[in-house]
């Protein structure tokens, strides 16, 4: 007997000591609920094909920071917060002494600012703004479509979040997932989770979100309107532009500079002709691994505590109207430059504006072939669609400025 108690009671040991006990405790069904959240991610990541990029990684750390026991979510929110940690002297409700887990070291490349630079950097080695550079007033049409964001922070201030909160809601109507990290890190990184997820998520819905916005703004005719030729670009326009893009840009507006800088550089290593291979890391090896631990981190600040509020219901709902308002601002101003060229803007590509490089630009091309099928819009909208790019970073450097 004295053998079968003594089994009994490591068994039962094991049992309370597991993750498996946590979920019948008062708080283990919130646990739950991120784990089949974390589930639902991944679906969409891989069998839908919804930004897998960066959706699996962040699934994977939602999952990953609600296994009970496993010290696998980000413990802290600031730098500050960081070295309490290392430090020993932050603790649960229960009074125990929190250690640092392997999330809260990655998660230390999104609080100082490291990752989303990065990754700016790989995207501008992507780019081609040889559309922007041959149109320029696709400036107007990227600019226009950052309305969303204004159009949130307000709505946001009259739900009672703070300003800063506010600001870093409204990036996410930028359709951009590094600068809404970038932004949210600096002024509230406690919604970093919601805000991440509802970003990404939204930029996987653009072909889903967009369509019935542009059709109700334009009419038949306007979508069906086949634009000119663009003109041909220079090797030295191409050189010049994004020096003179991160000049003018910083200069306005310094908080912007890191992003822009960063966008800009790696546009430059593709375009001068001379730094092919360093342009092919930033474009592969460098974007890809920072990517993993980008979207493991981020992932990471889903506790179920963090992530099941009522607030986080309100950031989904407030992201839907800023990147609504976002693709209505630039469709609008594409229908004024429709009229002021007597009809020789097609007001699809102004919806393009929006961050989502290129998935807006091939909505623009698909809507456009819908009405037209000899219409080929994408280059056109590539103009709006990088200028997006520019765009979503000077405002974010105008909430910085403003709120930081």
């Amino acid at each position: 007997m004295e053998v079968l108690q003594g089994v009994f009671e490591v068994l039962k040991s094991i049992w309370l000591n597991s993750g498996y006990a946590f979920f019948f405790t008062g708080e283990g069904w919130k646990n739950l609920v991120m784990i089949l959240f974390a589930f639902f991610f991944l679906w969409l990541g891989i069998k839908k094909g919804f930004e897998p990029l960066l959706m699996i990684p962040i699934a994977f750390g939602m999952l990953l920071a609600n296994l009970p026991g496993a010290n696998l979510a980000v413990q802290y929110h600031d730098l500050h917060g960081f070295i309490d940690l290392l430090a020993g002297r932050l603790t649960d409700p229960s009074g125990k002494v929190l250690t640092p887990g392997l999330m809260d070291f990655l998660y230390f490349g999104v609080k100082a600012g490291i990752y989303p630079p990065l990754i700016f950097l790989g995207i501008g080695a992507m780019t081609d703004f040889t559309s922007l550079i041959a149109r320029p007033s696709s400036l107007i049409l990227g600019a226009a479509a950052q309305l969303g964001i204004f159009v949130a922070y307000i709505i946001a201030i009259v739900l009672k979040f703070l300003p800063n909160e506010a600001g870093s809601i409204a990036i996410i109507g930028g359709a951009d997932g590094p600068t809404a990290i970038f932004v949210t890190s600096r002024l509230a990184p406690h919604m970093l989770g919601p805000i991440a997820v509802a970003a990404y998520s939204y930029m996987a819905l653009v072909p889903v979100i967009q369509p019935p916005i542009m059709r109700m703004l334009t009419t038949k005719k306007e979508r069906s309107v086949v634009m000119e030729n663009l003109r041909p670009v220079s090797k030295l326009e191409k050189i010049l532009f994004p020096i003179m893009v991160t000049v003018i840009v910083s200069l306005f507006l310094p908080d912007a500079a890191t992003l822009v800088g960063m966008l800009m550089l790696g546009n430059l290593l593709k375009e001068n002709g001379r730094t092919e291979r360093i342009a092919k890391a930033a474009q592969n090896e460098l974007m890809n691994i920072v990517t993993i631990l980008l979207g493991l981190s981020v992932g990471a600040t889903t506790s179920a505590q963090a992530f099941l509020n009522w607030n986080t219901i309100k950031i989904v709902a407030l992201g839907l109207v800023a990147f609504a308002f976002g693709t209505a601002g630039g469709t609008l101003f594409g229908k004024l430059m429709y009229v002021l060229t007597k009809g020789k803007v097609n007001p699809l590509i102004g919806s393009a504006g929006v961050s989502a490089v290129p998935m807006a630009a091939r909505v623009s091309q698909k809507e456009g072939q819908k009405e037209n099928p000899s219409n080929f819009l994408l280059m056109h909208a590539m103009g709006p669609n990088v200028s997006g790019v520019i765009g979503s970073a000077v405002a974010a450097g105008i909430l910085l400025t403003l709120l930081g």
